[in-house]
């Protein structure tokens, strides 16, 4: 009888697994050594690279920032870009009358060149370092070995130039009247919280004073001149006072007049209300028909600068009027000169016929020259927006619709002799 046996397919993993552990516990010593050294190179590259930065693989580009003042900047300090740290400032030195601080960037951070660069420290114990702050996200871009000027850049202010600008401060403060707060604040138990609210009180002041500062000191330059000025005029000061008072005397004599028109206004006023109220149908009445003819008046703008302040022509109707009346009488120049006559080509009917024809509508003067006549309603301006255009001239011989007879019409019949003549 034949017996077969199935072996398991992690039995081969599981020997080998056991022969390294036996392997392992036979030579400890050295396993133990070389886990140590693997944990001292972990924990090494660790502190070089999350500590301390240092990525011996990088290969930053250096830029140059001239400073007026190294502001307390030292090697090894921090280079951030709007405060997230992006490089360390490798060097710091003094280049004639000015401090050049050389900052390593990692190669893989793109600045912006334009924009400022500040040496600021993170409190008042130092912890400098030198922050760019780029004013927009676009190029150029700062590369190896650029260049910032001292004008764009700023520094710290010295301890030195704000203990000078305390100075002053500090010798207006009273140590008798300082001793005296304090001894107040000491008495009761509230002192400590109103010695708070004092000092949130002046930090509250002092950030308003600074949003206001521009301001502030315009303020100051402005009043400066004004009293300046007022000094200056204090005699024309003086002068102007008397007159002012002189003229203030003159008022104060006429008070009696000035109370008699506040006591008869307000009856006044009450007569006029009245007469509007009673002539308000007439009033708007009126105002409509001043509307319309205001609109038509503006509509003929153009002929009435025509006529007034002619452009076709030198002289207006007003010229030719007044430059009539002069020396005490009234001249007239007259022409016995000929002149040309207009034919506007048209049938021509008797004159002795009392028929009252209707007139032509397209009578235009064509011979011997259209442009003699140029006056008349046909070649008067038209206005800019005519609402009602020239209609087209398809019968040059049209005449007007007769006049419409009715009951009130005054009969014309002929009166004169007969004569063959046409009618």
């Amino acid at each position: 009888m034949t017996t077969t046996i199935h072996r398991s397919p992690w039995e081969a993993p599981a020997r080998l697994l056991l022969g390294v552990v036996a392997r392992a516990h036979r030579h400890r010593i050295a396993v133990s050594l070389l886990g140590l050294l693997a944990i001292l190179g972990s924990a090494g590259g660790y502190l070089l690279l999350g500590t301390l930065d240092i990525d011996p693989l990088d290969d930053p580009y250096r830029v140059h920032v001239e400073l007026e003042r190294s502001g307390g900047l030292l090697p090894g300090q921090d280079v951030t870009l709007r405060g997230v740290r992006v490089g360390h400032v490798e060097t710091v030195e003094v280049a004639g009358d000015k401090v050049v601080a050389v900052a390593a960037i990692d190669e893989d951070v793109r600045i912006p060149a334009s924009g400022q660069v500040r040496a600021a420290a993170l409190s008042a114990a130092g912890e400098q370092y030198l922050d760019f702050l780029p004013t927009t996200n676009d190029g150029p871009f700062l590369t190896d070995d650029a260049v910032i000027t001292s004008d764009r850049t700023t520094t710290p202010v010295p301890l030195s130039d704000m203990l000078e600008s305390l100075s002053a401060t500090l010798a207006q403060i009273d140590p008798a009247r300082l001793a005296a707060i304090s001894r107040e604040l000491g008495v009761g138990q509230a002192g400590p919280d109103k010695l708070a609210t004092i000092i949130d009180g002046g930090t509250f002041l002092i950030s308003t004073l600074d949003a206001t500062l521009p301001h502030t000191v315009n303020l100051l330059h402005n009043s400066r001149v004004v009293l300046t000025t007022l000094n200056d005029g204090r005699h024309a000061l003086r002068s102007t006072s008397a007159d002012l008072s002189t003229t203030l005397a003159g008022v104060s004599s006429m008070t009696g007049g000035f109370e008699q028109l506040v006591t008869q206004t307000p009856p006044m006023l009450s007569t006029l209300d009245v007469l509007l109220a009673e002539n308000s149908p007439t009033m708007v009445q009126l105002l409509g028909n001043l509307v319309t003819v205001s609109q038509v008046a503006y509509s003929r703008i153009p002929a009435l600068n025509e006529f007034f302040f002619p452009q076709q022509r030198n002289g207006s109707a007003l010229d030719a009027v007044t430059s009539a009346f002069h020396d005490g009488g009234v001249w007239a120049l007259a022409s016995i000169y000929p002149r040309y006559a207009c034919d506007y080509n048209l049938p021509r009917r008797a004159g002795s016929a009392p028929d009252y024809a209707p007139p032509y509508l397209h009578a235009d003067c064509t011979d011997p020259d259209p442009t003699l006549m140029p006056r008349g309603a046909r070649n008067a301006p038209r206005p800019l927006e005519d609402p009602v255009p020239r209609p087209p001239v398809t019968d040059p011989q049209r005449t007007a619709d007769p006049a419409p007879i009715g009951p009130l019409s005054i009969p014309t019949p002929y009166g004169g002799p007969h004569a063959p003549v046409p009618r």
